[in-house]
């Protein structure tokens, strides 16, 4: 039921209601498909404004309902008399006479009528708008805007008032739907009664002026009674929300200013729940479509090689097992997402669910995106499972054919445990025995189809558990909204012995004082990073490329110094010949891209110099950073800007004062958004049209709670109880909403 009252507060009440209250209730029953007709069904919508609704994301007349304004402009109606010279105001006027025809003065065309109200009268005039000559008759009643001089209103803004009725009175017949065979032509909906005071402002295009957009809506409000209501009565009593036709009338047409918010609110929280309606139906249904293999506790192997590191784990770091190993034995396939600060030790955790694989006697690959990134994760493994001796093969487009061919062998036939390696590892060729768990690093940078082609592999008829890495701190919002269907885990302590970075942005005019620096640490022993954003010279880019930049280096501001260069076009022997001589401390100096990003480990360098610093994200930046600081000695990172503006410089301060990779994460969410944080739109992130985040993170846990909440009760989300609240996600976040997000 609704309760009367202003629109926003139309709520559903808890109560039972009489036998008299129900016979006496107005009874509507939505049709959803009526929003789906064409804009044909607005009146005074032609092709050519079609096609310049369409590039503005205007296709039909549910699309109208949901162009939301961006604010509402107070216009309150005041007498005639009131009037003051040059002051803007909005009067309500019936025309005294007819309106003559327009006459022409230095090339404008000027159109007066008088106008009046029980306070007085007024001549009002319109500049260049000879059309509106026949409408203005005498009788007419009009809602118009501008300013009085001394010839009388000059009219900026205008509107037609209905002679009698408020608009959507009564449930009007709905618009012909496009598809139909009927060929009935929609009837003409009332215009405006113009009672309100807050006129809506629309977003607006070159060729779609705002003006016409709120036209157009309050002709499509008629039809608002069949906007969908999903959420479930409960839920909307609970949390006082109002009927979501109300709110949507409200969005666009408050009695009241506070009637906006509490309008917004309520369908802000509409689209967070669907959108974790949709992810908590995702994860409900991958996760019953096959079992996965059981790994058991652990035993005494993992126990043994634990007791072998040679250092004590993290509290987080132990957190992270005790998580999985309850993953690892629910015998439904793990879904993690493990974050992790620079250095925090994700490999380790990694590891850790890999021998719990080959313990259980299953396979485990963990898989990276880059040959640099495989090749590392190699090495470390190799130091981490040195006293258990436990072998593995390394698989990348590198590996030589003779050497591939015997790793493949051994993995079809159940000998080789444990592969590291790179997309090759998804060729079709690649085989395995009992491959139980898949370990993605950096997931984001694969496609979905490479992680589906990784989890085909697994045994027949059952699902391997995966868990996903990320060196990108993810904020608390992010993480609910592009990885929602995932369980998350984050390390945030740093092992012991890691230092502190002292991170600065370095103006132009310092660059001498910052390479003199750069010198001092060299001189005592230690090595430095330099990179740079490009390879080789660009014309359409200007940047430092590495390899000019090592020439130049070596013959000016490091003179006297080995350098070393690495890059993404060098072969994989090159590179590695790169990184063993600069561990080996034979190159003082190494020259890079962002090749360095991850993966390389030495302890000796302190001094982290990166040129063009705007070029990068904030998580990128971090990263970089994360490459000194690993050893016993102070160490500094000196961001370089070369034209950075307002936006960059703000980012580049952010991090230079910030230390924690998390808390930057949420400073870069907020000043950039949540569509680029991860570099790019295709990291799955929803648009929503009326939430807000990251300000709005309360409501979007609240909205997360009580879609799992609903999911716990109700086994599903698409039961009869729910009415349409499944039907309606898939609605307004597309036919595709069931597949999997592209993390």
């Amino acid at each position: 039921m609704a309760i009367s009252g202003p629109v926003a507060r139309s709520f559903g009440g808890g109560s039972e209601l009489t036998r008299e209250q129900l016979l006496d209730a107005p009874v509507h029953w939505p049709r959803p498909s009526v929003l789906d007709a064409s804009l044909k069904a607005i009146e005074g919508i032609g092709p050519k404004l079609a096609d310049a609704a369409a590039q503005a994301g205007i296709a039909s007349v549910g699309d109208i309902l949901l162009r939301f304004p961006h604010k509402h402009r107070d216009r309150a109606v005041v007498p005639v008399s009131s009037l003051e010279l040059g002051k803007q105001a909005t009067i309500g006027v019936e025309v005294l006479a007819d309106a003559r025809r327009p006459f022409r003065k230095r090339g404008l065309s000027i159109l007066t009528v008088k106008v009046g109200d029980d306070s007085g009268s007024v001549r009002a005039t319109w500049f260049n708008q000879p059309w509106l000559t026949p409408k203005l008759t005498a009788g007419t009643r009009w809602l118009l805007t501008g300013s009085k001089d001394k010839r009388g209103f000059r009219v900026s803004e205008y509107e037609a008032l209905a002679a009698a009725g408020p608009v959507g009175a009564g449930d009007p017949p709905p618009p012909a739907v496009a598809e139909a065979s009927s060929g009935a032509v929609p009837p003409t909906p009332p215009p405006a009664d113009g009672a309100g005071s807050l006129v809506p402002v629309h977003p607006a295009t070159e060729a779609l002026k705002a003006q016409r957009i709120r036209q157009w809506v309050e002709q499509a409000m008629q039809w608002v009674g069949n906007v969908l209501e999903p959420l479930p009565a409960e839920l909307r009593v609970r949390r006082e929300l109002a009927g979501a036709g109300d709110a949507v009338k409200a969005m666009h047409f408050p009695e009241r200013p506070e009637d906006v918010e509490e309008a917004r609110e309520r369908l802000a929280f509409e689209e967070l729940f669907l959108y974790q309606a949709i992810l908590a139906t995702r994860k409900r249904t991958h996760r019953a479509s096959r079992p996965a293999p059981r790994f058991g506790r652990p035993g005494e192997s993992v126990a043994r090689w634990i007791e072998s590191l040679p250092f004590a784990l993290t509290r987080d770091q132990q957190k992270a097992f005790d998580g999985i190993d309850g993953d690892l034995d629910s015998g439904e396939p793990m879904q993690r997402l493990l974050m992790g600060e620079v250095g925090s030790g994700k490999t380790v955790v990694a590891l850790y669910s890999m021998l719990r694989a080959l313990e259980a006697g299953y396979q485990a690959v963990l898989m990276a995106p880059t040959e640099t990134l495989a090749e590392q994760h190699a090495a470390t493994l190799g130091k981490l499972l040195a006293e258990e001796a436990t072998p593995f093969a390394l698989l990348t487009g590198a590996t030589p054919a003779a050497r591939r061919k015997e790793a493949l062998d051994r993995l079809a036939s159940g000998e080789l445990g444990l592969v590291v390696g790179t997309h090759a590892l998804i060729e079709p060729d690649v085989e395995f025995s009992r491959l139980g768990l898949c370990v993605v690093d950096e997931q984001h940078r694969f496609g979905v189809a490479q992680r589906r082609a990784l989890d085909s592999k697994g045994v027949e008829g059952m699902a391997p558990h995966v868990l996903h890495m990320t060196a990108t701190p993810i904020p608390r919002t992010l993480s609910l909204t592009a990885y929602g269907d995932l369980d998350t885990t984050a390390l945030h302590e740093l092992p012991a012995g890691r230092q502190p970075v002292q991170t600065r942005v370095v103006q132009e005019d310092e660059r001498p004082a910052a390479y003199e620096f750069l010198r001092d640490e060299l001189r005592a022993g230690r090595q430095a990073f330099v990179v740079c954003p490009l390879v080789s010279e660009s014309e359409k880019m200007q940047g430092k490329a590495a390899e000019r930049e090592a020439e130049r280096l070596g013959r000016e501001e490091l003179d006297g110094f080995a350098i070393g260069v690495i890059h993404g076009q060098m072969r994989s022997p090159e590179k590695a010949a790169a990184m063993e001589a600069f561990a080996a401390r034979e190159s003082d100096v190494l020259v890079a891209t962002t090749v360095i990003e991850v993966g390389i480990d030495v302890p000796n360098a302190t001094v982290m110099i990166v040129e063009g610093a705007e070029r990068y994200g904030v998580s990128q930046l971090h990263q970089l950073r994360g490459r000194v600081g690993r050893g016993e000695h102070a160490s500094h990172c000196l961001l370089f800007p070369e034209d950075a503006g307002e936006m960059a410089q703000r980012r580049l301060m952010a991090v230079a004062r910030e230390r924690d990779g998390f808390k930057l994460a949420e400073v870069d969410l907020a000043l950039r958004g949540e569509g680029e944080v991860l570099g790019t739109r295709q990291s799955g992130l929803p648009r929503f049209a009326v939430a807000e985040l990251p300000e709005e993170a309360a409501l979007l846990a609240a909205a997360r709670d009580e879609a799992l909440a609903l999911l716990r009760r109700h086994g599903s989300l698409d039961v009869p109880e729910l009415g349409p609240l499944l039907d309606a996600a898939h609605r307004r976040f597309g036919a595709g909403a069931s597949d999997p997000i592209p993390l």
